[in-house]
């Protein structure tokens, strides 16, 4: 789309200000050529900035994504009015306000999906196609294929749903999404362009690891961040009152893989996260346990010593 738009038309559709996303694409479409792009728009869930080396992480280092920055377009000046999941979702879909779409947080069904980018390009001659976490209520519109996560899906031996199916898939969900996008590519109808979404569930909470990276940061010194011991007095109400403290919110077993723990042994709100991760824990396998037990068993026993 970009190659058949020059900077003075752009600025003319943008200047307005008051141009529905229907109104541009019709506009992009119109002067569409034989050779068309694909698209693939990838979506990483909770994505922190802080966690993308180019975005200067001092954790972590992440040469893809560098390299698409370097290769293309960084943001460094984006914003999220509403940016828990559905919301959020709806938003990028839809390129309207919470307010407009109706979808003002994740309880809410997404009520009409027609003006959505996907129902565009599948207008315009695109083959489109959905593949990971979906958590829009209502069924997915626009898409040639699909095959979601229900709700927030799982990250061990996730569901998946389809147009006539519900079913479970063996494995971690992000390389189950990857090689589903990558199967659907291969299979797909070669003469028309494609348009894809893959959207992933990591890193999103409970923050689960593939079984070949738990061991990842094993022998690495990981610098405290600067704002550790922040005491929130000079920060404003939004910030003072969230909740996304791993003093205060964080569940040992849960979010922070403090396991096995014993009910006798925590209090009332820590048996709430012993459910929780006992729910998760549980879809994975015998020898995924092992895994898991295993990489972890040190680090926990050195817990309960100190």
């Amino acid at each position: 789309m970009s190659e058949k738009i020059n900077r003075r038309d752009f600025l003319k559709l943008t200047a307005v200000g008051t141009l529905s996303l229907p109104q541009v694409f019709s506009f992009v479409s119109c002067r569409r050529s034989s050779s068309r792009p694909n698209i693939i728009f990838i979506l990483s869930d909770d994505h922190a900035c802080q966690a993308i080396s180019t975005y200067g992480s001092r954790l972590i280092q992440t040469p893809h994504l560098d390299r698409l920055a370097q290769e293309g377009i960084r943001f460094d000046c984006s914003f999220a009015t509403n940016s828990i999941c559905a919301p959020s979702r709806a938003s990028i879909l839809t390129g309207q306000y919470s307010h407009q779409h109706g979808v003002i947080d994740n309880s809410l069904e997404m009520k009409s999906q027609e003006g959505t980018f996907p129902v565009l390009f599948k207008k315009a001659g695109y083959q489109t196609a959905l593949v990971g976490k979906w958590h829009l209520k209502a069924t997915p519109v626009g898409f040639d294929y699909f095959s979601i996560l229900p709700g927030q899906g799982h990250y061990y031996n996730p569901d998946f749903i389809e147009k006539d199916r519900k079913y479970q898939e063996h494995g971690y969900v992000t390389d189950i999404i990857t090689e589903k996008c990558l199967a659907w590519i291969k299979n797909r109808d070669k003469s028309k362009p494609f348009l894809l979404l893959m959207n992933h569930k990591a890193p999103h909470r409970n923050w689960m690891s593939g079984p070949e990276t738990l061991h990842l940061f094993r022998n690495e010194n990981l610098p405290v961040p600067e704002t550790f011991f922040d005491d929130y007095r000079t920060r404003c109400e939004a910030a003072r009152s969230q909740e996304m403290t791993i003093a205060n919110h964080a569940y040992l077993s849960y979010d922070l893989k403090l396991f096995p723990l014993n009910t006798e042994e925590i209090n009332e709100r820590e048996k709430t996260g012993l459910a929780y991760w006992n729910s998760v824990f549980n879809r994975l396998t015998d020898e995924q346990k092992k895994t898991w037990e295993e990489a972890y068993r040190d680090e926990n026993e050195e817990f309960r010593r100190k």
